[in-house]
């Protein structure tokens, strides 16, 4: 089976967006790197990155894991996050709800919790760290 699990870049922030992303899903990170950890060999690539991170992988469910990095100026690539949002399916309302109120702290709430004509219970917020997340129960 395929999975695609989304990955995303920060401008420096990226281990105080992953914290706050730990708290939310209530799990635990499956791996942590820093620039620091990358071979002396290698180094030059990162250059005054040593405390960013490199990659972080947190599972949010049994198939999909958040991974996420510091953007460097080697990959010299502008973070923006108004292109895509990532959606989330729950198993129930409450579990919508939570996850709605825990990512819309210091956020903004785009779309409250919902019932639509489509048949779902749905709602829209950009998280504290311009993250766009959609929060769904019901139809996909």
């Amino acid at each position: 089976m395929i999975t695609v699990n989304p990955y995303l870049y920060f401008n420096g922030n990226c281990e105080e967006a992953f914290d706050f992303y730990k708290s939310v899903f209530k799990s635990e990170f499956n791996f942590i790197d820093r620039y620091k950890d990358v071979p002396q060999n290698n180094r030059r690539l990162f250059t005054d990155q040593d405390h960013k991170i490199m990659h972080i992988s947190l599972p949010i469910s049994s198939k999909t894991t958040l991974m996420g990095a510091d953007n460097t100026a080697l990959f010299n690539q502008p973070v923006s996050t108004s292109n895509f949002s990532l959606s989330i399916n729950t198993d129930n309302k409450d579990e919508a709800d939570t996850l709605f109120q825990s990512l819309s702290e210091g956020g903004e709430i785009k779309l409250p919790m919902n019932e639509t004509f489509w048949g779902s219970y749905y709602g829209i917020v950009t998280d504290k760290f311009g993250i766009n997340w959609k929060i769904s129960f019901g139809s996909d």
